[in-house]
């Protein structure tokens, strides 16, 4: 069982952010396997990479409904009831799932952004969940406390160009440096199936791989009960095409299933 105690609660309410530990501790081979099913026949990959970077970083999502054992994570584990009791939420909906594999070597850190810009849906209830299934030191996942309460969004960029998102004027702030800046910063050293959780506008990045071994983390993104569709200036990333719904519904059941709490 895994325990989320009022001084958790408390914490991911503040900091947008907090460590969940064990959450997937009885699904790390299931997992593992979901993982390597997925690099054997991707779908979503995307470039991580300019070339010439050292190393190798694997980068797919949108998967839980082909591989078997995403979806018996989503379905049966904890997950669900743990995001309701964070949220605050009686209502938890699948968003996506996403599997983020650094190989040793890769030096290139995963850079500063929040992913609520890049989704089309908006809202307080949010939560992803990242858990690494190796042991993890030098390439945690880095969260600014915080964050999710700044006033505006921060400027959604395409990570390998390092240009804008979306095109024409917005109104977000610029990419911040947070270690420059004194922001505090919440990392953790982690085992296999621990997970890091954080709402969809916390400030995020990871650190390059530099260990002898590679890094596999598997991420479970969540909405609650006040979540909405919203459009946005360009394609979405995920961007779900022939969605069909209209801005201030829920997201569609029949694709973002709910996994918690009444339907």
């Amino acid at each position: 069982m895994v325990t989320v105690t009022d001084e958790m609660v408390a914490a991911y309410q503040r900091d947008g952010v907090v460590l969940v530990k064990g959450l997937w501790a009885d699904w790390v081979e299931m997992l593992r396997a979901g993982i390597a099913r997925n690099m054997a026949a991707p779908t979503h990959q995307m470039p991580t990479l300019k070339p010439g970077e050292a190393g190798s970083f694997f980068d797919d999502y949108c998967n839980w409904q082909r591989i078997p054992e995403f979806a018996a994570v989503i379905r049966q584990s904890p997950a669900a009831a743990v995001a309701a009791r964070l949220m605050g939420s009686d209502r938890v909906q699948l968003f996506h799932d996403h599997v983020l594999v650094k190989e040793p070597g890769t030096t290139k850190p995963t850079p500063w952004h929040t992913d609520g810009p890049y989704y089309f849906v908006e809202g307080r209830q949010t939560v992803s969940f990242w858990s690494p299934l190796d042991p993890v030191k030098e390439a945690s996942l880095r969260c600014v406390a915080g964050s999710h309460l700044w006033p505006k969004d921060v400027l959604p960029t395409r990570w390998v160009s390092e240009t804008e998102f979306y095109p024409g004027d917005h109104d977000y702030i610029p990419v911040p440096d947070p270690e420059a800046e004194g922001m505090v910063i919440r990392e953790w050293e982690m085992e296999p199936g621990d997970a890091v959780a954080f709402n969809f506008r916390t400030l995020h990045g990871a650190r390059g791989n530099l260990a002898a071994t590679r890094r596999r983390a598997f991420s479970l993104r969540l909405v609650g009960e006040d979540a909405r569709y919203v459009e946005r200036p360009g394609p979405t990333s995920p961007p779900f095409p022939g969605h069909g719904m209209q801005p201030g519904e829920r997201l569609r059941e029949d694709w973002f299933p709910v996994l918690h709490g009444a339907a």
